[in-house]
């Protein structure tokens, strides 16, 4: 986790500071691309605050199971308690989550059911920041016209070669590893599976309905208005669905 925030705060501090200011003070790009990035970098240092200090779905001891329920719980074998079908036990954080999908170590928390949708924005954001960043430092030496450079920072104008190189490694590495592992949880939501189902070989695919994807998206984000899926700043409320097609108790 201290990684993704060294990584961000380079990238917020130093990409602005190097391209976009400089090009913004000579008129080679409008006050638009500048909000653009920041409006990226908030909603990814939003979500990943969020989704590492965020309840994923911890089970409370001695929970009350309604008789018309029990037949959706099952007991833990590792710390004797009832939980919701699908629920996992992490051993990490020694207790279960509901819906677990996997315990993550660059949130330093589990994704659970309380919490994907935050993990999910942040894959998201990350992806953005990090193909903006690439982007800006391409322009910035094959698009942009030349800087005025003795209007520069003494510091940025000697390593100004080496600071967007680093910036350019980095957003390739994040922006590769992070597309990998956004794609497999979209698909995990698309055919109603997590993680740790995938590799147990337990996702139960026929005795379980297929949902339609609107309907496991909308179950994970807490919401139908598909707009809401994309803002971070807000309470989630479970979904109530029906028994045949859920997901938790």
């Amino acid at each position: 986790m201290g990684l993704i925030i060294f990584v961000w705060l380079y990238n917020t501090i130093f990409i602005p500071k190097v391209i976009l200011f400089p090009h913004y003070e000579e008129g080679h790009i409008s006050l638009v691309a500048i909000l653009c990035y920041y409006f990226c970098s908030l909603f990814c240092i939003a979500s990943l605050l969020r989704a590492s200090v965020a309840d994923p779905g911890k089970l409370l001891e001695n929970p009350k199971i309604p008789i018309t329920e029990r037949e959706y719980w099952e007991l833990c074998n590792k710390c004797n308690m009832m939980r919701p079908k699908r629920s996992h036990h992490c051993s990490r954080c020694g207790h279960c989550v509901r819906r677990m999908d996997h315990h993550c170590p660059w949130i330093n928390n589990c994704v659970g059911e309380d919490n994907h949708w935050l993990f999910l924005q942040l894959c998201f954001y990350t992806q953005i920041l990090s193909l903006y960043t690439l982007i800006l430092d391409f322009c910035h030496y094959y698009y942009f016209l030349p800087l005025k450079k003795e209007n520069w920072d003494v510091f940025v104008f000697r390593h100004e070669l080496a600071l967007l190189r680093i910036s350019a490694f980095m957003g390739l590495i994040i922006l590769g590893g992070i597309s990998g592992l956004f794609y497999t949880q979209l698909m995990g939501i698309f055919t109603d599976t997590t993680s740790i189902e995938k590799m147990s070989n337990c996702c139960e695919d026929i005795s379980r309905p297929r949902k339609p994807w609107q309907q496991t998206f909308s179950e994970v984000f807490g919401t139908h208005w598909k707009i809401l899926w994309f803002i971070p700043f807000r309470q989630r409320q479970p979904l109530r669905v029906p028994y045949h097609f859920a997901n938790h108790v």
